[in-house]
């Protein structure tokens, strides 16, 4: 078995069908394409099954697009255009109803569904566990800190560490990633973004925000606040105050647009990327 994703953009800001939608030339911009002030979304579509032996395909993006273009982008719409108020639409409700709806047209393939609502904040849906939603918000923060182990000699520290080791330190502006676990209500919504960046803001930023590490950080007293260990942190510090029906799924922080670690907990890797 493997598992395909397929990113699919698109705006909505007039008819999805018929004569009137406007001819496709820029996919990975977006189609239907911006025109006016309209809406843009991403939506991540993971499809599960056998590869074929002959064309090495398992399925054929194209089927994904014209699935998700022929079902969800009118769907979106409909409910778009039905809402007195957008705010209220239940959101795990929605995301249920775009996984039934592309089920059909994709041989009952489809595994996940992540939709992003901005560039920074997006809801993902598993076929096995329709109810909860996977809320992910990001955030950023600035802060200073030093690479050095005192068991290191000055030498070593150098060596491992380069211009990170420097004594008057450097800094870095990070981006956050919280993954949050949240059930889908009775009233088919999900947790408030808003509630999202109010925990995160008073449990983390407030602490890490223009604070050397080093030196203002309680936690890292002791610690090398490298991103692996930044990632951890910062799960330990959000653990204990999400309440008992959320569940934090992962953290992930970028030290740089090149460097991210992200954590899941502990028994779990931390996973890596430079």
């Amino acid at each position: 078995m493997v598992e395909l994703t397929r990113t699919v953009r698109f705006c909505l800001n007039g008819p999805v069908n018929g004569d009137q939608a406007p001819p496709r030339h820029n996919g990975f911009a977006a189609w239907p394409p911006m025109r006016g002030l309209g809406r843009f979304y991403q939506m991540h579509v993971r499809c599960r099954g056998e590869v074929d032996p002959v064309t090495g395909y398992f399925i054929n993006i194209k089927q994904i697009d014209q699935a998700v273009r022929a079902t969800g982008l009118p769907f979106l719409e409909r409910i778009i255009q039905e809402s007195p108020d957008t705010s209220l639409i239940a959101m795990g409700t929605l995301m249920r109803r775009l996984v039934d709806s592309l089920q059909p047209v994709l041989d009952q393939s489809v595994v996940q569904v992540r939709l992003d609502l901005t560039p920074f904040y997006n809801l993902t849906i598993g076929n096995r566990d329709m109810d909860h939603v996977i809320v992910r918000q990001q955030f950023d923060f600035s802060a200073a800190h030093r690479l050095h182990v005192d068991e290191l000699s000055d030498e070593e520290n150098r060596e491992v560490f380069g211009k990170c080791n420097n004594p008057s330190g450097h800094g870095h502006n990070y981006r956050l990633e919280v993954a949050l676990r949240a059930p889908v209500r009775d009233d088919g919504q999900v947790l408030n973004v808003e509630d999202i960046d109010a925990l995160v803001d008073d449990v983390v930023i407030e602490k890490l925000d223009h604070k050397n590490l080093n030196v203002d950080v309680p936690q890292f007293e002791g610690l090398n606040p490298s991103v692996e260990n930044i990632a951890k942190v910062i799960y330990e510090m959000l653990t204990p105050v999400i309440g008992d029906e959320l569940s934090l799924e992962e953290v992930s922080v970028w030290e740089t647009e090149k460097t991210m670690c992200t954590y899941s907990g502990p028994g779990a890797k931390v996973v890596a990327q430079a």
